[in-house]
């Protein structure tokens, strides 16, 4: 006995030393965020209508796309919300609620209104898992791109928890009923599938707050798109935004165009160009020109500060779904307005479908698919992604390429500037009319035509005819 309690001592010893000092427990890692400022100068910004992207409408489906949607020069993900829809007055169409429809078959057809939002925490079942979304946001973050979710903040849909829970958090008329969002003279909006929140109330603000910080602190979520800004008080996001940054730096894009909403550096990163894409509709119909144009670029140049960015577009989900198809707003036009919301500064936007030439009105509030076969404008946005990506001519972040506009012997229909930054510089030329035009421009040199190709020379006393709505995108040569 007394030999095996030496044995015994002995082979404790040994272990005791094999084990060393006590290790600590390992600490979670610190979230790397690849959000920069130099990503925002060069990035486009994709809106993701998942339910419409593919016949099965699923993170998944999407998934497998991303690195299609790099080859556009792709950097910034905007995913349309993917939180459960509320049952409770869900849309079918115009006014009508599904629980107004008697046919099963056809009630199941409608998905109601992506705005809706039953819970600010989950995601639905009709687009996957919360596993499908996080490699949905993993398989993004591997190829350098940005995840933003598109936020509702200005209401919840009828059975969100908050209802019964919180219906001091909502807004409520004389009989002390939840209304759904009004008019300033106290008419409906047309949104009765939604109820209005009041931001008078502290706790709602905290939970508000809360709810935005959850996706950035479990789901690694990059930022927000969020849904009517401007509805919503400037005080709350004085509040929210900072409290959002101290968790991860974040990128923020707000659906309003109200400078108060940009102003300085902690608040909204930036806002919707509205009063572009309504010109550029009103040129392409004839009704404006590019003296209107001209204007317009002094009129933002005092209304932002210089770190503000306006996204640039020609579609996006409203627009796409209530007024029509980019051929029915642009016409023949269309072209030459997509190559502007790149070379203009700013963040130009693509929405699901238009890099596959979508010609139709995807449905709101049931299922829909957009087309796959690339053609004329696939083409397009990637040689224009390549060139937004690799141009510091074309920066249009913090930080934004200068433009100076060029004058030609007919400023009324062709519009020409420049694009310059650290020694890059880019030309645009381009007839925004239906007529041919013969004109004289003050630029010479000899030039490569990035979209065409082959080159051009240009003297200030030569002329140059251009068809209606063609345009030149011109670099000088690098050798």
């Amino acid at each position: 006995m007394k030999n095996f309690g030496i044995i015994l001592l002995l082979s404790l010893s040994l272990l005791l030393a094999c084990k060393g000092p006590k290790e600590e427990k390992a600490q979670p890692k610190e979230k790397v965020s690849l959000l920069k400022d130099s990503l925002l100068e060069s990035a486009v910004i994709y809106e993701a209508n998942i339910r419409q992207y593919s016949p099965e409408g699923t993170f998944n489906a999407f998934t497998k796309d991303i690195p299609v949607l790099k080859e556009l020069g792709v950097k910034v993900i905007w995913l349309m919300p993917v939180f459960p829809i509320s049952q409770v007055k869900r849309k079918a169409t115009g006014n009508t609620f599904v629980s107004e429809i008697k046919d099963p078959k056809e009630r199941k057809k409608y998905m109601g209104s992506y705005y809706a939002v039953a819970d600010y925490r989950a995601v639905s079942s009709d687009y996957g898992t919360i596993e499908d979304l996080r490699h949905l946001i993993t398989t993004a973050h591997q190829n350098n791109m940005l995840i933003i979710l598109d936020w509702v903040p200005n209401h919840t849909g009828w059975d969100h928890k908050w209802i019964s829970e919180h219906p001091e958090y909502y807004t409520k008329n004389d009989k002390g009923e939840i209304t759904d969002p009004l008019n300033a003279d106290g008419s409906p909006k047309g949104w009765q599938d939604v109820a209005d929140l009041n931001y008078a109330n502290k706790g709602l603000r905290k939970a508000m707050t809360a709810d935005m910080k959850y996706w950035l602190t479990q789901e690694d979520i990059d930022g927000f798109r969020c849904d009517v800004a401007g509805e919503v008080p400037v005080s709350f996001w004085k509040e929210a935004i900072p409290e959002l940054r101290k968790v991860k730096p974040i990128f923020m894009l707000a659906e309003a165009w109200e400078p108060e909403l940009l102003k300085g550096t902690n608040l909204f990163d930036m806002c919707y160009g509205w009063d572009n894409h309504f010109l550029m509709a009103d040129i392409a119909k004839g009704k404006k020109s590019v003296v209107d144009w001209d204007a317009y670029i002094k009129k933002i140049d005092t209304m932002y500060e210089k770190d503000d960015i306006i996204m640039n577009f020609t579609e996006n989900h409203d627009e796409n779904s209530w007024k029509g198809t980019v051929k029915k707003t642009f016409g023949d036009a269309a072209e030459i307005m997509a190559a502007l919301t790149y070379m203009t500064p700013g963040m130009p936007l693509i929405y699901s479908g238009q890099e596959y030439d979508l010609d139709k009105q995807l449905k709101f509030f049931e299922k829909d698919s957009i087309p796959k076969t690339k053609g004329q404008f696939f083409r397009l946005y990637e040689k224009l992604g390549r060139l937004k990506n690799k141009y510091p001519a074309l920066n249009g972040g913090k930080e934004a390429a200068k433009y100076t506009r060029l004058i030609t012997s007919n400023d009324n229909k062709i519009l020409a500037f420049s694009r310059k930054k650290n020694g890059d510089t880019l030309f645009f030329i381009g007839n925004l009319s239906k007529d041919k035009v013969t004109f004289s421009i003050n630029l010479e040199g000899h030039f490569n035509k990035y979209i065409q190709g082959g080159d051009i020379q240009l003297k200030k006393e030569g002329k140059i005819l251009l068809k209606p709505w063609e345009y030149y995108i011109l670099s000088k040569p690098t050798n």
